[in-house]
């Protein structure tokens, strides 16, 4: 019995390999991501030079064979800066939707099952914070303890959680009012038993398509309190701050700008396409 059930998860683990393989957005999306994430990797153990490396002797360099993608006004390699700065914007994007989800998951599921005020109290909380964007919290949050890497990662974490709550809440109701959830809980189920056992598989698609699409929206978020000085603190490399920096050399030495920009979109693009991929590789599978 035990061979049999190892050979039935088996040829489903093969067949979801293949769909996945199929699909174009979740196949391209997967690549572009896994890239990025080996970037960050990679860079914290090695980069060409050292992000922070000053020197006066090749400022504003083109592209050549010592600095693939030239040097930044202070001599620093835009390679290095680069790589370091995918760290930083995993980092962010990872905790920040990591936050709001191990926060705003167990709310939703909370408000589907209680109906009462409980639920009504959970969603109105949800509306405040849905009504208090990232770019304000982040300035209150600098005013108050100053600009930060960590400073971003709560202001969009918190930014995120009224996102997760409403989109558990309605996945999971359709879960709880199935047919099969309704037997278990006349046959005795404890709640947390069902949660586990038919909630939680039942929309954890779902919050995977949702997760990748708010890592997305936090890539740019990132970028943009960076820009701004509201988040990374210069000389530490990110792609806003980088942005921030080469504006003041556009019309000299535009690759500045491109390089930081291309990232952003690479970022953006990947994890929107995984995004799409598992929505659609879902509504394959009906749903499920």
């Amino acid at each position: 019995m035990t061979l049999l059930a190892g050979k039935v998860d088996e040829a489903q683990r093969r067949s979801a390999f293949r769909r996945w393989r199929a699909n174009p957005s979740a196949l391209l999306g997967t690549v572009i991501v896994g890239v990025i994430a080996l970037t960050a990797l990679v860079s914290l153990v090695w980069t060409p030079y050292g992000p922070l490396a000053i020197d006066t002797n090749h400022t504003l360099s083109a592209m050549s064979a010592s600095h693939w993608l030239g040097t930044d006004e202070y001599g620093r390699d835009t390679l290095s800066r680069l790589m370091a700065s995918c760290k930083i914007t995993m980092y962010v994007g990872g905790l920040s939707v990591l936050f709001a989800t191990a926060i705003g998951l167990p709310l939703g599921i909370w408000s589907a099952w209680n109906k009462g005020w409980v639920s009504q109290l959970i969603l109105r909380a949800a509306d405040v914070l849905y009504g208090f964007p990232a770019l304000l919290a982040a300035s209150l949050f600098a005013a108050a303890f100053g600009a930060s890497t960590n400073t971003v990662v709560l202001a969009i974490g918190i930014a995120y959680i009224p996102v997760f709550v409403r989109v558990t809440r309605s996945a999971a109701l359709v879960i709880l009012n199935a047919e099969y959830v309704l037997a278990a809980l006349a046959y005795g189920r404890r709640p947390f038993a069902i949660v586990r056992k038919h909630v939680l598989p039942g929309i954890g698609s779902i919050i995977v398509a949702q997760m990748s699409l708010l890592f997305s929206i936090a890539v740019l978020a990132e970028s943009g309190l960076d820009y701004l000085g509201l988040g990374t603190a210069p000389p530490n490399s990110s792609w806003g701050t980088m942005l921030q920096s080469a504006q003041n050399y556009l019309s000299s030495d535009a690759l500045l700008c491109l390089w930081p920009s291309l990232a952003i979109v690479l970022c953006v693009l990947g994890f929107s396409l995984l995004s799409e991929g598992v929505s659609e590789l879902r509504d394959e599978r009906g749903g499920r």
